[in-house]
């Protein structure tokens, strides 16, 4: 197996690896953590993402951060003027993780200035007079925004997971030294909870996980009843971001002997990261073929990672 390195949409992991400098793991190993290799969901029916049936990036954070010994500050809330004053103390004793914030109003990136619902997290570095410095890693380091602009983004009213506004995550610490690999074994249970579909939380209406999702995706496809903005979706973001999640938790099992789950891991990716090509060609066929291929595999996924879990469980 080739790894892949390249960009990618993994805003909340490079962030957080930004936060810890040198000693921050692999973003591959910090994504893998999050959970979000670990299934497919179709929210409300109609949008179609390769993460795990009710996750989202807040709970992703919250489980990596524990996971590699750390310790953080997560603060939210209060009015724009409160949590730019929160922002600004934070800053003065170091960089800060803000997010999620609305994408489209981040108005130094091109083409932005509508709220799209787009999600986003970046590292706040000061809040100097009336201007925010930040590093967004999608592309723009030391990038500068208006505190007004930078708060309407970071209220995140459009983004649909969460009603906290203004979150942010600083004052990282290591309680304990945790290896990359201790942790991601440590990760697998929860992998395993990932694949069998939480019923413990929260989702709209219509959401299905797992092959239902991925039947219920290709089903539409097949009968040309995709949505010009679900098809612009998988094609800009979901497939992309999808596609390596599957890589890197790939490469992450491999080296622990897991040698069934890596593989299926890959091969998931292989199927996935061909569809790109059908989605932007509209070549329905193939991509309604594609997801039905694949939505059998999280099943096997999580009977191969189920029982690599039980090996490893005391007796």
């Amino acid at each position: 197996m080739l790894t892949y390195t390249g960009s990618g949409p993994y805003c909340y992991s490079d962030s957080l690896a930004m936060m810890l400098g040198p000693a921050a793991p692999p973003t591959a190993v910090i994504e893998t953590l999050t959970g979000s290799p670990f299934g497919v969901q179709l929210i409300g029916g109609t949008m179609p993402l390769f993460d795990p049936y009710g996750w989202d990036p807040e709970r992703g954070l919250d489980a990596a951060v524990p996971a590699l010994g750390l310790h953080c500050t997560r603060e939210a809330g209060g009015t724009q003027d409160e949590a730019l004053a929160r922002l600004r103390a934070a800053c003065a004793e170091g960089p800060v993780l803000a997010g999620p914030l609305e994408m489209g109003l981040l108005l130094y990136q091109h083409g932005s200035g509508t709220a799209n619902g787009a999600d986003h997290y970046v590292v706040v570095l000061a809040v100097e007079n009336d201007t925010v410095l930040l590093h967004d890693p999608h592309g723009h380091p030391y990038a500068t925004l208006p505190t007004p602009a930078f708060a309407a983004a970071w209220r995140a009213e459009t983004v649909p997971y969460t009603e906290d506004t203004y979150v942010m995550r600083s004052a990282f610490t290591q309680q304990r030294t945790v290896a990359p690999t201790d942790a991601l074994r440590h990760s697998l249970p929860s992998a395993v909870q990932w694949l069998a579909g939480r019923d413990d939380l929260p989702v709209p209406p219509g959401t299905l996980g797992g092959a239902a999702a991925l039947e219920a995706l290709a089903d539409q496809v097949a009968k040309g009843d995709l949505p010009p903005d679900t098809r612009e979706l998988l094609a800009e973001f979901a497939i992309q971001v999808g596609t390596r999640r599957l890589n890197d938790a790939a490469a992450c099992l491999a080296p622990l002997g897991l040698t069934t789950p890596a593989a299926l891991l890959t091969e998931q990716s292989r199927i996935l990261g061909s569809l790109q090509y059908p989605v932007v060609s509209s070549d329905n066929q193939a991509l309604a073929a594609g997801l039905r291929r694949l939505a059998p595999t999280y099943e096997r996924l999580r009977t191969a990672l189920a029982e690599a879990v039980a090996q490893a469980s005391p007796r």
